[in-house]
């Protein structure tokens, strides 16, 4: 069974950074973030596969960066030039069969980590 352990939330000025953390254990996957804000619906965020290429959407590029350890099957997400407009409730996910930009296309998920940048 795969479970998803993420941490690393919190309030931040606008301009500021955060890392996010996802454990998973249960196996070794692809991996992404998506984030939920009030009223909208869950987007695609950035993804890692296992060997390392990722993918972001175009708002983050540049200031976020996803990468994965590996040996402690843990992923991180630097979150840098953090502005309002990212404010969400950030999810980690493992195992896409699909377009892994679609949250639909996710086999797991972690439990959510807020994420509030002020201006």
């Amino acid at each position: 069974q795969v479970q998803l352990v993420g941490s690393g939330g919190g309030l931040v000025q606008a301009g500021g950074s955060l890392r996010l953390s996802c454990a998973a254990s249960g196996g070794r996957y692809p991996m992404g973030w998506f984030r939920q804000a009030p009223g909208k619906e869950r987007e695609f965020v950035a993804a890692i596969n296992t060997s390392g290429p990722t993918f972001y959407m175009d708002s983050v590029k540049g200031r976020f960066t996803i990468s994965r350890d590996n040996a402690k099957n843990t992923v991180f997400f630097q979150m840098n030039s953090l502005k309002p407009e990212d404010t969400a409730l950030y999810y980690c996910a493992a195992d896409p069969d699909g377009d892994f930009r679609d949250f639909r296309a996710w086999a797991y998920w972690g439990q959510g980590t807020q994420v509030t940048v002020s201006s």
